[in-house]
């Protein structure tokens, strides 16, 4: 078993948090890591726990749910009673699995559960895991207030922005008719919209609709939580979760799309949102709410205090090789952060080029 990490935040943070567990099979490999950091009310059945919230006031109620999966699926009954009970809507849930059943995973992403460990896990993760998701639920409840308070204001330097400006003005000028040809074809390829927007986050957790040409089939969102249960899809991390979600070989992705994707062509609608402010063309990537969630660590939001671009150094650093982590990317995104200059933009400019046409798929 790992050792707990010892520093000052995670031996502190949860000394006051209240949780209510329910289960058997792992309560003695639990109990032995969190009793000494959270108040801990142990539950046998799932009918216990119930009855347990049931007799909570609004001052007496724990912050955390944590539950054993049981073979019945008596805990997933559970949580839409709780969700749909209005004292109870705001309790932070995770759940603890005995069985990889790509099913159970499945049905706790559907219910929207904060988190769900495959045994064996390491339980000083789950320790500084659940840390974490009390602190993001009392300090900064959502990304949208994240951004209002921020420690470090990341303000454009008037260089930059003219260099912005300057530059995909005249890319949107000359490519023009590139980007017309892509929208007929996407057209004539399949029915749905022509620009994908999502919703993203970038510099100082700021929240932005996200353009680019739709490469995916018009159901892509929702084949996604199925997907990521998938063994061929899915990434086997013992039941915690990767930050960037990449799908190899996506069936999700339409003909044509595999073919802007591999010439990045479905980038193209960037430029607007570079022009709009929203982006720099050198930058950390913007990346999905769901993904940025779970960057608001202390050790990685630097990444997010630097300006959000078109392209950065971990494209132009192993850009689509199998051996780029994603400890690397999220390494190279804070160095960018904390070190990007004119000159440095310029020099990821001018290799994003190669980078572009390179053979490796992204």
């Amino acid at each position: 078993m790992t050792n707990p990490i010892a520093t000052e935040w995670n031996e502190n943070a949860g000394s006051h948090t209240k949780i209510a567990y329910a289960g058997l099979a792992l309560r003695d490999i639990v109990s032995k890591e969190l009793d000494p950091y959270f108040q801990i009310s142990y539950n046998d059945y799932l009918s216990q726990v119930e009855d347990f919230l049931g007799n909570q006031s609004i001052l007496t109620l724990p912050e955390i749910i944590l539950l054993e999966v049981d073979e019945q699926g008596e805990c997933f009954d559970l949580i839409e009673r709780l969700k749909g009970n209005p004292l109870f809507s705001g309790l932070i849930i995770v759940l603890l699995s005995l069985s990889n059943d790509k099913s159970l995973k499945q049905d706790a992403m559907r219910l929207k559960v904060h988190d769900f460990y495959i045994y064996p896990f390491s339980i000083s993760d789950l320790r500084e895991r659940l840390n974490f998701l009390v602190k993001f639920k009392l300090i900064k409840p959502r990304l949208l207030e994240i951004s209002k308070e921020v420690d470090i204001k990341y303000s454009m330097p008037a260089g930059k922005r003219f260099m912005d400006l300057f530059i995909s003005g005249l890319m949107i000028l000359f490519l023009s008719p590139v980007m017309l040809a892509v929208v007929i074809a996407i057209k004539l390829g399949s029915k749905g919209p022509v620009i994908y927007k999502s919703k993203r986050v970038g510099t100082g957790y700021k929240i932005f609709d996200f353009y680019k040409f739709r490469s995916m089939r018009t159901d892509a969102d929702k084949m996604l939580v199925e997907l990521s249960t998938q063994n061929q899809y899915a990434n086997e991390d013992g039941g915690t979760k990767a930050a960037f979600v990449k799908i190899k070989d996506d069936p999700r992705v339409t003909k044509l799309g595999k073919f802007l994707r591999n010439s990045s062509l479905d980038e193209l609608p960037q430029l607007f949102n570079i022009l709009l402010g929203d982006m720099s063309l050198v930058g950390n990537r913007p990346l999905p709410v769901y993904e940025a969630e779970m960057l608001t660590s202390n050790e990685w939001s630097m990444r997010f205090l630097g300006p959000a671009g078109l392209t950065g150094l971990w494209q132009i650093t192993k850009r689509g090789k199998a051996d780029m982590s994603e400890r690397e990317r999220k390494k190279l995104d804070n160095f960018y952060a904390q070190n990007y200059s004119f000159w440095l933009d310029w020099k990821i400019l001018i290799r994003t080029v190669p980078a572009v046409f390179q053979k490796e798929k992204v």
